[in-house]
């Protein structure tokens, strides 16, 4: 699958299952399909479930393979990686997945109120010098409760011991429902039944850290559709890498 970047833009261009909305074409004009993913799209009255920070989209394409009940959606910002999964599920014929290509500091312009059930943050960035990037932040869980359900289930799933115990402490903080829980997702205390959707699908990236010897953990809770949130305050040691075989450049041993 060598493609350029251009070549990859020109095929999404195309792709039914691709829908492109970066922040340079973003004007007040409302999102046509906001609120009516299921009638205009997905043609079903099937739940909703959202990848942000898809990457190449292997995630979302192979959830949407073991959930055909299920509707798949992955958000990110770089159109050339999701390219990769937006291919793979034209070519498997899978109808319960699509691609947005969006800044996913807007994505509350795509969705209507109780549109989504379920998000997937697997393996994001975790921003360690601004937690108001960070993926799990208030500034982003304020934006995920204009369409997640009350109660609607987000689940990390990440490599970084900073972003993690930052999620944690933020849903302790706040008093969201704690579902599941492990730092060591492929430990055997967890190869149950609760834990087998979080343990079925292992990414590219994911496979290297765990040769690496990097726990992978792994963090469900609910977030309810009302309720002030704060941010945790506590000092977090840094992560001492910043990704797959890339060192830290900070100096600082921990931040908040």
């Amino acid at each position: 699958m060598s493609k350029g970047k251009l070549a990859k833009f020109a095929d999404m261009e195309t792709y039914a299952n691709v829908f492109q909305y970066p922040y340079s074409v973003v004007s007040d004009v409302p999102f046509a399909m906001c609120g009516h993913w299921r009638e205009q799209y997905f043609k079903n009255a099937n739940p909703i479930v959202l990848e942000l920070g898809c990457g190449k989209g292997e995630y979302a394409v192979e959830l949407a393979k073991q959930n055909p009940g299920c509707n798949f959606i992955g958000v990110d910002i770089k159109g050339a990686r999701m390219w990769t999964g937006a291919t793979l599920a034209l070519e498997q014929g899978l109808t319960n997945v699509a691609f947005l290509r969006t800044n996913i500091e807007i994505i509350d312009r795509f969705f209507g109120r109780d549109e989504v059930q379920e998000i997937w943050l697997t393996f994001s960035d975790p921003q360690m010098k601004n937690p108001r990037k960070r993926l799990t932040s208030t500034y982003f869980l304020e934006r995920y409760r204009h369409f997640l359900t009350d109660g609607g289930t987000i689940h990390l799933k990440t490599d970084s011991n900073f972003l993690f115990t930052y999620t944690d402490a933020l849903v302790s903080r706040n008093g969201l429902p704690v579902v599941q829980k492990t730092t060591d997702l492929y430990a055997a205390d967890y190869n149950t039944a609760d834990y087998a959707k979080a343990r079925s699908i292992q990414t590219y990236y994911e496979q290297m850290w765990l040769e690496r010897g990097l726990n992978i953990k792994y963090l469900r809770f609910r977030l309810p559709a009302a309720g002030p949130l704060e941010e945790p305050d506590i000092e977090i040691p840094l992560d001492d890498y910043r990704s797959y075989h890339r060192t830290k450049r900070s100096s600082l041993e921990t931040a908040k």
